[in-house]
Formats: C-alpha cells, structure tokens, sequence
C-alpha cells in the first residue's frame, strides 16, 4: 500500500479538512493546500483510480478504508514529529514544516521508535 508523497499530502489534507468542514471538496483542497484546482482534479483522478477516495456526483471528496489508513498514518506521524521537535525547543513554524517533510520518509521502525521514546 505504497503511495507517494504527493498523494499523501491529498489524503491527509483531505482527513484534516473533514474535521472541521461539513463535507470536502476539491476547491477546499485547493484552497487549503494553495494550489490550482486543475492540479487538484488530476491528483482527485488518480486517488479515486487507486481507491483511496470516492467522489460523489456533488463532487463531495470521501476517504475510502485505505485512504483513511493512510492519512491517518501521516496524520499521526505529522502531530507527534512537530509537538516532538517543539519540545526539543524548536520553533512551531519550523518544526511543523520539518514533521511535513520527515513524515514521508521516517521508516516505521524509527516513528514507532520515537513514538515508544516518547510515552
């Protein structure tokens, strides 16, 4: 269940925006992310190819079983790289963009690593 860092940026995006917004869509995400909706239409294609997402004829954006694993996974290594890295004295703007960037290529073994570390 490999996907890239660009599709786990989306899903995550789009787990992140359904907290807080009554449903999803791919103008949120382009708002939320700053990018071109055309960009977000291609990358909404080819989540819903490989099944992460369900796109309703509304255009409200789901997660699918895997793609809500997926975020989930980003999601949980997002909150506690950056609270980890802010503890350490790092500053949030910083340690929210180096968690952005870690999250895609810390293996399991260090996240739960650092996870256990940290409990």
């Amino acid at each position: 269940m490999h996907v890239n860092e660009s599709a786990e940026n989306y899903l995550e995006t789009i787990l992140v925006l359904s907290k807080s917004h009554p449903v999803v869509r791919s103008v949120d995400i382009a708002d939320e992310l700053g990018f071109k909706k055309s960009s977000v239409s291609v990358a909404m294609k080819n989540l819903r190819e490989r099944n992460h997402i369900t796109v309703t004829k509304e255009g409200f954006i789901y997660l699918t079983e895997t793609g809500l694993e997926i975020a989930e996974m980003i999601y949980e290594r997002h909150q506690l790289l950056s609270s980890w890295l802010v503890d350490l004295g790092v500053d949030e703007e910083t340690a929210t963009e180096d968690a952005c960037r870690m999250e895609h290529v810390i293996s399991k073994k260090s996240f739960e690593a650092i996870k256990k570390s940290l409990q």
